[in-house]
């Protein structure tokens, strides 16, 4: 089976490529929330010479009550987006909830997100992957690594094979979630890059009745173990004050902490290379 490289504008994933970074708060909270840690993201990611993908969200359609803060939604927050992509250079990664929404994001984004909870809805990933944009797509809690070639070969079906899947957790009882790192070698043997979702791995969902709760203090561990384990790219939701974040702040890195991780995730990674 063919082994794809993903392009994102100048960055390359798969294979031996640099690993990436996706990275961002959750979801935009305000336009200076956003570009406070866009450009914290920059510096950081410079100075290591990390590929650095924005993520952010826009709309938090899936919370876990109504009365949950979903974001400035779908017109204010892709002009926010815009602004970051144009003032920073970087690449836009973001979710989309139905096929309605792409008309407009896909003006700004550079990588059309497929949330976890949606990925088994074949309509939306069908219209995410007629644009030809690059879609990531969120392993649910719910499937099998295996059970993945079949999102899979519904995006190629659209002549689409910029393709890339998101590691995020099991579901493991009630409000838990648990990664099996086997899932990634499995998913990567279909021939396209591998993410790892270190952040929303250790969300403890709907464990806090009306919001979800969290583990942070596994973010660092089981990031280091799955670049260990071979990825192509990693994904760290940041935020400067997570305790005050309106959405996963219990499952976010603290962005003065992503600069030791990054550290220690690119030295493994080097003596992974040395070793293949």
């Amino acid at each position: 089976m063919k082994n794809h490289i993903v392009k994102v504008d100048n960055i390359r994933i798969g294979q031996k490529q640099p690993l990436v970074l996706i990275a961002g708060p959750c979801v935009i909270e305000n336009e200076k929330q956003a570009l406070y840690h866009a450009e914290e993201l920059v510096k950081i990611t410079s100075k290591l010479k990390i590929p650095l993908i924005y993520k952010s969200s826009y709309d938090k359609a899936n919370r876990s009550s109504i009365d949950s803060f979903r974001g400035p939604g779908l017109f204010k927050g892709l002009d926010i987006l815009k602004k970051i992509k144009d003032r920073f250079k970087l690449s836009i990664l973001s979710d989309i909830h139905c096929r309605e929404q792409i008309e407009e994001a896909v003006h700004v984004l550079d990588i059309i997100q497929i949330p976890a909870f949606l990925c088994r809805q074949t309509d939306l990933i069908l219209a995410a992957a007629e644009t030809h944009k690059p879609v990531n797509v969120k392993k649910g809690q719910f499937m099998a690594p295996w059970d993945i070639k079949n999102i899979i070969e519904k995006i190629e079906m659209a002549g689409n094979y910029n393709i890339l899947i998101t590691e995020r957790g099991t579901s493991f009882g009630y409000n838990n979630l648990v990664s099996d790192m086997r899932s990634l070698p499995i998913m990567r043997k279909f021939g396209y890059p591998v993410i790892y979702d270190a952040t929303h791995s250790v969300q403890l969902p709907g464990g806090l009745g009306g919001s979800s709760g969290g583990q942070r203090e596994f973010v660092s561990s089981l990031a280091r173990a799955a670049v260990a384990v071979g990825i192509d790219g990693i994904f760290l939701e940041t935020h400067r004050d997570p305790s005050k974040a309106l959405s996963d702040g219990p499952n976010m890195l603290r962005l003065k902490d992503l600069s030791k991780l990054l550290n220690q995730i690119k030295k493994i990674r080097e003596v992974i290379e040395k070793d293949v």
